[in-house]
């Protein structure tokens, strides 16, 4: 995430001395903390007693609330997760980098392309599939993304799969016939199996700053979300977005997703990336 906001912010506190406050506040708008965490942390800062690094770490970690729970599962399988996101986030590719993580616990995976609007994604979708050796559920171009979705739970019971993976469309958050198809697959799959979707996870991208915040606000609003999932934080030096983003969406960050490869994807833990984020 490029050099650390201390290296930036701490020439502005002297020997403990009041800070220039507005020069902080400014640097962490460019960080992209958005204008509520830049005033809490702002404030913060200037009532610590002692102002350096750890502090500033400790009040980011503070804001970005607990270490993601692990994934739910459910009493009886198939466990049924959602994956939300625009397109351009790096939804699918997050899908596999999960498949992968999930088959590495041991936990057998199905695929389901429910994303039958934007050409090319479920055929990018099944060349995961095909790499990670895990069944697959898609549809036509233009298909029904809810069928898509029941087809798969259907699937993953007849065939004693643990988990289900389902990539939904990822047009644009401002498209209503987007978020009433997202509402749909929800309905359906718990029509299919009572208590699904048994998490859903909404992947955004980091360097996009406070449209982040705004793609989680319009996706909160439309379906029920149980975790975010934040990608390209290799790429990016305003990481204050994810301070943002916990304070607009109150569910948790799950995992980050930091590089190309299917094994790119880390549980979240507030620690540790406040430390990347302010000392490194």
């Amino acid at each position: 995430m490029g050099r650390g906001l201390w290296s930036k912010i701490g020439r502005f506190f002297s020997g403990g001395a009041t800070a220039q406050l507005d020069a902080v506040r400014r640097l962490l708008v460019e960080a992209d903390f958005g204008v509520a965490a830049t005033d809490e942390t702002v404030e913060r800062l200037s009532r610590a007693a002692t102002l350096d690094a750890a502090s500033l770490e400790r009040i980011v970690a503070e804001q970005l609330g607990p270490p993601g729970a692990p994934l739910a599962r459910a009493p009886a399988p198939p466990t049924v997760i959602l994956i939300f996101g625009v397109n351009g986030t790096g939804k699918t590719t997050s899908v596999a980098k999960l498949a992968k993580r999930l088959q590495n616990e041991g936990r057998t995976v199905l695929l389901a392309a429910a994303d039958t609007f934007r050409a090319g994604a479920t055929e990018q979708l099944k060349i995961w599939a095909d790499r990670l050796h895990v069944p697959f559920v898609g549809a036509a171009h233009r298909g029904d993304p809810a069928a898509v979705a029941f087809d798969a739970v259907d699937a993953a019971v007849t065939r004693g799969i643990d988990t289900v993976l389902v990539d939904t469309a990822g047009r644009l958050h401002t498209d209503e016939r987007l978020r009433e198809e997202l509402k749909k697959i929800v309905r359906v799959v718990g029509k299919r199996l009572p208590g699904a979707p048994h998490e859903s996870l909404l992947v955004l991208d980091a360097t996009v700053g406070q449209n982040a915040v705004r793609q989680a606000e319009a996706f909160a609003a439309a379906v029920p979300l149980t975790g975010l999932v934040i990608t390209k934080l290799d790429g990016t030096a305003k990481g204050g977005s994810v301070v943002a983003l916990r304070r607009a969406v109150p569910v948790p960050i799950r995992f980050l997703g930091s590089g190309e490869t299917v094994d790119d994807l880390e549980p979240f833990d507030p620690v540790t990336f406040a430390h990347r984020l302010v000392s490194d």
